[in-house]
């Protein structure tokens, strides 16, 4: 037994623990061992299992202090040793980012779902702060519709091996499509919040 055996194997330099032979995968998986020749592989050199060859100085890294509450997928045993803390999670974008991590494994669409909501709520909550700031985002210029319209741009535009060629029609109507709706629904509550206190 090893000094890690509790420690997932992406963080330790020994090899994996208890690995099948080649012959009671292949029994036990239809297929295996396709690309056994080295030949094959172009990535085969750096296959090799070969300790030190890394650099590293340390058996398992040091760990980065705060992981304590930190966002981690439910299919790894702790936090990795060293994590970002630019952007801590916040709000109700928070709270629907942190739901995904504890509920839903990455392999499930429901963890990606979530973490666009996260993002959108976020981004919706972000635009609503401008409104508040005095200085609201300016829709036309920040999304570049107006770069269009330049000379330059328009020659561009008909260039035959522009990616975008064929779906910049649907550009404005999802630029503008989201403020759209929202200007329209608000109109209607406040159309029917007068109403209600007349």
């Amino acid at each position: 037994m090893s000094d890690h055996d509790d420690i997932p194997l992406a963080y330790v330099p020994s090899k994996p623990r208890d690995v099948p032979s080649a012959e009671q995968l292949r029994e036990r998986v239809p297929g295996w061992g396709a690309d056994l020749d080295p030949a094959d592989r172009p990535s085969h050199p750096k296959l090799q299992f070969a300790p030190g060859a890394s650099g590293a100085r340390w058996d398992f890294p040091e760990r980065q202090p705060g992981a304590e509450g930190r966002e981690r997928s439910i299919e790894h045993a702790f936090v990795t040793p060293v994590f970002g803390t630019a952007q801590p999670l916040h709000g109700v974008s928070g709270a629907i980012r942190r739901f995904a991590y504890d509920r839903y494994s990455e392999g499930r669409l429901a963890h990606w779902l979530l973490l666009v909501a996260g993002d959108r709520v976020d981004a919706t909550g972000a635009h609503l702060r401008s409104f508040v700031s005095g200085r609201p985002d300016d829709l036309l210029t920040e999304t570049g519709v107006t770069a269009e319209a330049k000379k330059e741009a328009r020659a561009a535009s008909r260039d035959s091996t522009r990616v975008d060629r064929h779906h910049r029609w649907l550009d404005p109507l999802i630029v503008a499509g989201p403020w759209v709706v929202t200007g329209v629904v608000a109109v209607r509550v406040v159309a029917k919040a007068v109403r209600a206190l007349r």
